[in-house]
């Protein structure tokens, strides 16, 4: 294998003294056994080569330590076993929660959480990728099935139950979307039992809160001739095992299969293996929006493939009539046909007699085909089938799963692709994965040993080359131009005549002879030519390659399944205009072959992995057999040498694995610098982002400008730790930590560490001070808006106050008037009476005279309280009622006190000796009454001894006070 040279050539004297230096230090650092299994990373290791590497990933393996960190990469050693909590959710939320996850032992979380977090951070380019590469069986697709779980779990959000459930919904779909991509993508084979048979791109897309909103998968070049052509001791797809052991009694009856039934296209089905279970994958079919009877239509043309593997045709007697299915495939010709709801008729006429239109007329003539021309229809009507299941399914995924561009901002990538293939036998399907392979590892190259030792140079910083293998020879020999493999077929298939397998291989040895990547086997007796993949070399079969990439497909096929009445192949197979398809498949100048569309898939991928920032991880498979704990040091060291681990580690080890431009650096960590007011920088030399990206500042002055604020905020990150110059910060091991080029800032890990650590405490004292600032103005408003509403308060009450007081007022006045008014009427009508009275009395009782006896002033009532006679009414209602006639009229003037003379003698009652005190209340105070019977209802005797004469009515109403005195 060729490497690339960089470095400068050395006096051979002086290179064997390095050898034995190097070697002296290899046992050295190999003789203490105890302490390899302690170094998480491999850019600690002193000397850095393949012997110490790989002692060290053996010790680590041994004790169940199975992630290494390897410079810019992490490598994984597959342990074939489960390990108990190595997975778990509080693995992960431990992760997701710790504060330098870096510290921590090396996982692919680890890996996870930065690119999470710098997602978060929102550094140029902001959108990751994870690129996890290895061997087939070395463990990419579990590792791609966990980081999947990782950002599910940690990518949740909490904000609302209602985007909780969204984030729940999505999360549930995109876990459940792998059981059914594998099901129906995976196979068992010689070197792995869950082979990815295609390559996945997996898009986790979260929002500005970084809460996972949606996803999507791209998936690349399915290997559907698996379907009808597995290689011996290989299994088919794994859906096709699910459905013959997993079905039910009704549904084997309806799908007939019976137990225990062989088909062709079924190999190796007395295994049983865990990807076997059914049930897992209906349950996530029915999670992702798949209702049951869809399922059934999709599982009735997966039991069709089945019976159509089983129909064999014989060899016909007359070339001019069709071959005959033979007598035991009749019965899977009618199957297939239920199943799939086709014409028998039609399914045999397909498969055996081939159309042929020909002639400016476009005359159609038919003609019967051979035994192996009618397998060969009949395996690529199963392809065809099977491949459009294959990319309806990932369709319905990604409906379920998508979102609109809105909803997301940015994204993390997950690459899982098919690993580096080589078997006894390979063909277009191995050409095509290695070459996938191949591109990753270039995209590797480029990325991190070329750009970075490239950039070192341009940048001025002082760098020894380290020797690394490119493999772009071996590219420029796959995909090249003007000449290349996939140029040579595209152009085989193009011409119109049967390819030759001997000539074509002749054409490849040719015409790529000068590159030095190609060979030949010359001890095999079948065509083929040898590629020297980055890898190791792998011996490809030319027989069946062109046919392979045309991937032909007769119009009598499509049409049978257009005419097909189950609704789900009317969907894969719609109706559309025969005379655009006749022209269309005529036209053999616009045929795409299949390397072809695999070529332009995988450059779309690359396109958006050169978009975004990748990061590696390296799946290691120990041994070949995929036992466990069984660590093999040749296999391994053929893994590490081939995807330039210990290249990888060296430079890293020696460089700087962070590299930021000049206007990034300072928008981000511009917030360290010294303020604008104390800096002795004018600002016409500090020139804005916007002006640095128009290109109005000027380029000398632009440099000296922002390079004297690096200078600055290096000087205020790093005071206390290390002097900082110009050119480069040393730490204590005179390694740089840093280093200002002419356009770049070269960091390393704990330099970027320090930088995010001061970042983020000077925003906290900045939010700090705005939190405080914010806090009392609002504290000063609430307390304006308190004193404001209590003036108002008080202006309105006051208001209230004064209205009720009017009102109150008012109503006063007018109680009062009433009560006056009405006081005068009574003392109106009062009077009125004793006048009426007095009236009478003179003109009904003549000669009466009234004496008053008399007594002393100071016993009397008071004189305001002394009236002449009593109110009429007043008599009449306290008269005694049992009595009448004369002694009623007694008893009526004996109340008034009125001495009554009749026939001489006087007469007096003796029933009122006193006067009458109040009738409305009792005297208060502690007064002693000697109450007598009198007149009146409800009224109260006078203590007095001697009464009155004659009393009034106003004695009735006297003051208590006075009457008390008295």
């Amino acid at each position: 294998m060729p490497k690339q040279m960089n470095g400068p050539k050395r006096d051979p004297a002086i290179q064997n003294e390095l050898n034995d230096s190097l070697k002296e230090e290899v046992k050295a650092f190999l003789s203490d056994d105890d302490k390899l299994h302690l170094f998480d990373d491999l850019t600690k290791v002193n000397p850095v080569n393949t012997a110490t590497v790989l002692k060290c990933l053996q010790a680590r393996y041994t004790v169940d330590v199975f992630y290494t960190n390897a410079g810019c990469s992490l490598v994984a050693v597959n342990p074939f076993q489960p390990v108990c909590r190595l997975y778990s959710s509080e693995l992960m939320n431990e992760y997701h929660a710790a504060l330098r996850p870096q510290e921590l032992k090396p996982h692919i979380f680890t890996v996870a959480e930065q690119t999470y977090r710098n997602v978060g951070s929102q550094i140029e380019p902001i959108n990751q990728s994870i690129i996890v590469s290895g061997e087939s069986g070395a463990g990419k697709t579990w590792t791609s099935r966990c980081l999947m779980k990782f950002y599910a779990t940690v990518a949740a959000s909490s904000a609302s139950p209602k985007s909780n459930e969204t984030v729940e919904r999505i999360e549930k779909r995109v876990l459940d979307s792998n059981p059914v991509m594998e099901a129906f993508g995976n196979a068992c084979t010689l070197r792995n039992n869950n082979s990815s048979r295609f390559g996945k791109y997996i898009q986790l897309q979260l929002n500005r809160s970084q809460h996972l909103t949606s996803a999507s998968i791209q998936t690349f070049l399915l290997e559907k001739t698996r379907v009808a052509y597995q290689a011996p001791h290989e299994r088919n797809f794994h859906i096709f095992y699910q459905i013959t052991k997993g079905a039910t009694k009704d549904e084997r009856l309806e799908w007939n299969l019976p137990e225990g039934a062989n088909f062709f296209w079924l190999p190796n089905s007395e295994r049983t293996l865990e990807e076997d279970c059914f049930e897992v994958t209906r349950e996530a079919m029915f999670h992702l929006g798949i209702d049951s009877s869809t399922q059934n239509n999709i599982f009735k043309i997966l039991a069709g493939l089945l019976h159509l593997g089983n129909i064999q045709f014989s060899d016909s007697v007359d070339e001019s009539q069709p071959c005959e299915p033979e007598d035991n495939a009749k019965g899977f010709v009618e199957t297939t046909a239920n199943l799939l709801k086709v014409s028998v008729e039609e399914l045999l006429e397909t498969l055996r007699i081939r159309t042929i239109t020909a002639g400016k007329q476009q005359h159609v003539f038919k003609k019967p085909c051979s035994r192996r021309e009618c397998e060969t229809r009949r395996d690529c009507l199963a392809k065809v089938l099977y491949a459009k299941l294959f990319d309806w399914l990932v369709s319905v995924i990604n409906g379920s799963i998508c979102a609109d561009s809105p909803v997301w901002t940015n994204f993390i990538g997950l690459l899982d692709v098919y690993g580096f293939e080589s078997f006894p036998e390979n063909n277009l399907e191995q050409l095509c994965i290695n070459y996938a392979n191949e591109k990753l590892q270039q995209h590797f190259v480029a990325h991190y040993l070329k750009a970075q030792q490239e950039d070192y140079a341009a940048e001025g910083l002082e760098w020894s080359f380290i020797n690394y293998q490119d493999n772009q020879s071996c590219l420029d020999l796959i995909e090249g131009s003007p000449v290349s493999i996939f140029s040579l077929l595209n152009e085989e298939c193009r011409l119109n005549r049967s390819s030759n397998a001997s000539q074509f291989q002749t054409r490849i040895e040719n015409a790529l002879s000068p590159n030095q990547c190609i060979s030949r086997d010359k001890f095999s007796k079948k065509p083929n030519f040898v590629v020297s993949h980055y890898a190791g070399k792998v011996c490809y079969q030319v027989e069946g390659m062109v046919e392979k990439n045309k991937d032909p497909v007769p119009l009598e096929l499509l049409q049978l399944l257009k005419n097909s009445q189950d609704c789900l192949l009317q969907k894969f197979f719609p109706m559309t205009e025969k005379s655009q398809n006749d022209t269309k498949t005529q036209n053999r100048t616009t045929v795409v072959t299949v390397v072809s569309k695999f070529k332009g898939s995988l450059e779309s991928l690359m396109q958006i992995l050169h978009s975004t920032a990748p990061h590696y991880i390296r799946c290691i498979k120990p041994n070949a057999d995929c036992k466990a704990m069984t660590f093999k040091k040749e296999e391994v060291l053929n893994q590490l040498e081939a995807c330039g681990i210990v290249e990888t580690i060296s430079i890293s080890a020696a460089g700087f694995p962070i590299r930021i431009s000049f206007q990034s650096f300072i928008e981000r960590y511009r917030v360290l610098g010294k303020p604008r007011t104390s800096t002795s920088v004018s600002d016409e030399n500090v020139f804005s982002s916007a002006e640095i990206k128009r290109g109005l500042a000027p380029t000398a002055d632009k440099d000296e400008a922002l390079r004297f604020v690096i200078q600055d905020i290096l000087q205020k990150v790093t005071v206390g730790h290390s002097a900082v110059s110009l050119k480069q910060t040393e730490t204590k091991l005179n390694k740089p930590s840093m280093y200002c080029g002419k356009t770049k800032v070269f960091l390393t890990n704990s330099m970027l560490e320090q930088l995010e650590a001061r970042r983020a405490a000077v925003l906290s004292e900045s939010a700090f001070c705005i939190q405080c600032c914010w806090r009392r103005f609002k504290q000063r408003k609430l307390s304006k808006q308190s004193w404001s509403a209590t003036i108002i308060q008080a202006g309105v009450r006051a208001w209230l106050a004064k209205k009720h007081f009017q009102r109150m007022r008012r109503a006063a006045t007018l109680i009062k008037h009433a009560w006056r008014k009405w006081q005068a009427r009574m003392a109106a009508l009062a009077a009125k009476e004793l006048d009426y009275t007095e009236e009478n009395l003179h003109s009904c009782i003549l000669g009466a005279t009234i004496s008053l006896s008399p007594r002393p002033l100071e016993k009397m009532w008071p004189l305001s309280a002394i009236i002449q006679f009593w109110p009429l009414g007043l008599v009449l209602s306290t008269a005694p009622l049992a009595v009448g006639g004369f002694r009623r009229d007694l008893s009526r003037l004996a109340c008034l006190k009125i001495p009554h003379r009749t026939n001489g003698y006087t007469m007096k009652s003796t029933l009122f000796s006193c006067g009458v005190t109040s009738i409305r209340a009792l005297p208060q105070g502690s007064v002693k009454f000697h109450c007598k019977k009198s007149p009146l209802p409800h009224a109260n005797i006078s203590p007095h001894t001697q009464a009155c004469t004659i009393t009034g009515f106003n004695q009735i109403l006297l003051d208590k006070k006075k009457l008390l005195t008295t």
